[in-house]
């Protein structure tokens, strides 16, 4: 490791040269379309604040207290995101960026008063039980705004699939095949994207009213107290003792941070600024080193117990408790990082890596002394999780938890000026994602008015003659292309509404159906050739996006696996069986994923010869599949190449 890169301050304290956060924000920029905002000062940036605070406000008070009925709670949050995209997000390149424009005005006043409407209209049409033509107007104009919001803020890949389900809709009956349908009216689809509960006030746009936007708000605030230092602190204190340890901070760092950043690009850009120095100067190449970020800032989006916005929606999806999914994503969360630890500690040890000196490191038990109290609000929220209290009800009580603690140390304690910044900064950053729940909310309309959901289920079974493994190679096809142009959430309800209920329908447990696809659109940052998270680590970096995004595809090659492991074995899911077959599953696969890392490496002792990796490569596939037969011959081929090696390397010694 260089000095440039890690050195000791007065204080004996490692002090590490990082990534500037301007130079941070510009590539987030680029890479991310939700985090070009205008860049207002003076009497805008107030009200900015102002408006954002009243936000975070709102769904505090109804988090709390109790929120409205559900189309009136969906309302007014879906206000406040049109409110804060049309002063946030300019409509163009040319438009101003220190005002809104003329045009940002007009997109306002329509926005708020469409989505306010059934906010104040909604009563009166419960009762009448039929639409009128005010209804249908402001459903209408509420619609073409949704579109408009979502090319600002998400991008114009959304919108265009958006567009295309509501000319399907429309003019279904000219569709040849099995796609055709009789075709809807105008008023039809006007009807059950906005008085109904399938359209754009859904589900999804539901769950980010409640459980996403309160966990968002309550990462804002652990960003606050100082819990992203807490965590590089506490990632060097874990990793940096072991070969390679500049690498597996990185691993350590995203997991843990992936606890507060439901996004993966936010993930690459927190850790990346740090991490991709450290690896440099320690002897990475740079291209493995923005890898190794993009790979594990993806999958802080799988790590409990606050994963990925879409996990919420995936709980409403399926009726279950989020505690449910929080368990069952354990086991595959921690075979993704470990697969991703193997090949980082094979990599070190073909290129000679030693530790970290113990010097450089602050110690464990400081870093806990000054900071530790920051996981209290995590573990509040955990054991209310596993007791039974709603996601919405567990994140208030986080949030007052994380206010709480920080008064302990002068170093963490919230300020009013922090607080407020908190309450901003949560409310920025629920509006790309509140956007995308509720555009997809057209898709999901559509898709239940037309039936195409289960039409396109029945032709993917079709088309797979029965076979599952082809099913979830489709789904998986699927999820990757649409993963190209769509944020993870929308991905994931796509999929979750087409190809799903395809591998239900083959008798594939609902839950792994569902957390298959999700598992998928979480992956989706990092394949070719639009690899977002491999682009914000390559920005980072100055690497080649294709470069990162090819290597960092390998490095996750395990975790491109671990998805149809549990499709076949639930147990990993923690989905029926008993304590020995989930034990014995998670065993083998553990093993399954080590053996595939070193395959890939090409090494594990020494360079391995064609028969040793060809061993070594089909042993891990038959340990990550489940059963006994595969297993005993996997373990058989892993184990003859191990001792093979050792004994290729104890010769080399020798010599």
């Amino acid at each position: 490791m260089t000095d440039q890169n890690l050195k000791l301050n007065e204080s004996q304290e490692p002090v590490i040269d990082i990534i500037s956060e301007e130079e941070a924000e510009k590539v987030l920029e680029k890479a991310d379309a939700e985090s070009r905002f205008r860049k207002y000062t003076g009497k805008w940036a107030t009200a900015i604040t102002v408006i954002a605070v009243a936000m975070s406000l709102f769904h505090l008070y109804t988090s709390g207290f109790g929120t409205l009925m559900a189309m009136k709670q969906r309302s007014v949050h879906l206000a406040f995101l049109v409110l804060l995209t049309f002063l946030l997000y300019p409509g163009s390149k040319r438009a101003p960026r220190e005002r809104p424009s003329v045009v940002d005005y007009a997109w306002l006043a329509l926005s708020l008063s469409s989505s306010l409407y059934i906010l104040f209209a909604f009563d009166a049409f419960s009762i009448r039980g039929t639409a009128v033509m005010s209804d249908y107007v402001m459903g209408t104009i509420l619609t073409v705004c949704i579109l408009e919001a979502t090319r600002r803020t998400v991008g114009k890949e959304l919108m265009i699939l958006s567009i295309i389900f509501l000319a399907y809709g429309y003019w279904g009956e000219y569709i040849p095949g099995v796609l055709g349908h009789t075709g809807f009216t105008f008023r039809r689809i006007v009807y059950q994207l906005f008085l109904s509960s399938e359209g754009i006030f859904g589900i999804s746009l539901g769950v980010s009213s409640t459980y996403i936007f309160l966990f968002i708000l309550f990462g804002a605030f652990l960003t606050e107290t100082g819990m992203g230092r807490f965590i590089k602190d506490l990632a060097m204190s874990l990793a940096g003792r072991t070969i390679g340890g500049e690498a597996k901070v990185s691993i350590v760092a995203s997991g843990l941070m992936g606890m507060i950043n439901g996004s993966a690009v936010g993930n690459v850009a927190a850790t990346g600024t740090f991490t991709i120095p450290l690896m440099t100067g320690a002897g990475f190449k740079p291209v493995f080193s923005a890898a190794v970020v993009a790979v594990a800032g993806t999958g802080g989006m799988i790590m409990p117990p606050v994963m990925g916005a879409a996990s919420f929606i995936m709980a409403e999806f399926l009726g279950v408790h989020y505690a449910k999914i929080m368990l069952a994503a354990a086991i595959p969360a921690v075979l993704y990082y470990l697969a991703e630890y193997a090949v980082i500690h094979i990599e070190a040890v073909k290129l000679g890596m030693k530790p970290i000196p113990r010097e450089e490191i602050i110690p464990i038990t400081k870093v806990m002394r000054e900071r530790g109290h920051l996981l209290v609000p995590i573990i509040v929220i955990v054991y209310l999780l596993l007791i039974g209290r709603t996601p919405l009800y567990a994140a208030f009580y986080g949030i007052i938890a994380s206010v709480a603690v920080s008064f302990i140390t002068k170093e963490t304690r919230l300020t009013w000026k922090t607080f407020l910044k908190a309450m901003e900064s949560g409310a920025r950053q629920s509006v790309g994602v509140g956007i995308a729940c509720a555009v997809v909310g057209n898709i999901i309309g559509i898709t239940n008015l037309t039936g195409l959901g289960l039409v396109l289920g029945d032709n993917i079974v079709s088309l797979a003659g029965g076979s599952i493994l082809i099913t979830t190679f489709l789904t998986m096809i699927v999820c990757v292309i649409l993963g190209m142009g769509l944020p993870t959430t929308a991905c994931y309800i796509v999929t979750a509404t087409i190809a799903a209920p395809a591998l239900v329908k083959l008798g594939v447990n609902p839950l792994a159906a569902h957390m298959f696809a999700y598992y998928f659109a979480c992956l989706s940052n990092l394949t070719p050739p639009v690899a977002i998270a491999s682009y914000g680590a390559a920005g980072l970096s100055g690497q080649s996006p294709s470069a990162v995004g090819w290597t960092g595809f390998r490095i996750s090659l395990a975790g491109f696996l671990i998805p149809f492991t549990f499709i076949y074995n639930p147990d990993l899911l923690l989905v029926g069986g008993n304590y020995f077959s989930i034990a014995l599953s998670t065993v083998t696969s553990l093993v399954g994923v080590v053996a595939l890392a070193a395959s890939l490496q090409n090494y594990l002792y020494v360079p391995m010869n064609i028969l040793q990796r060809l061993g070594m490569f089909i042993g891990s596939i038959l340990l990550i599949f489940p059963g006994m037969a595969t297993d005993a011959a996997g373990i058989a081929l892993v184990a003859g190449v191990f001792f093979w090696q050792r004994m290729q390397a104890r010769s080399s010694a020798l010599r």
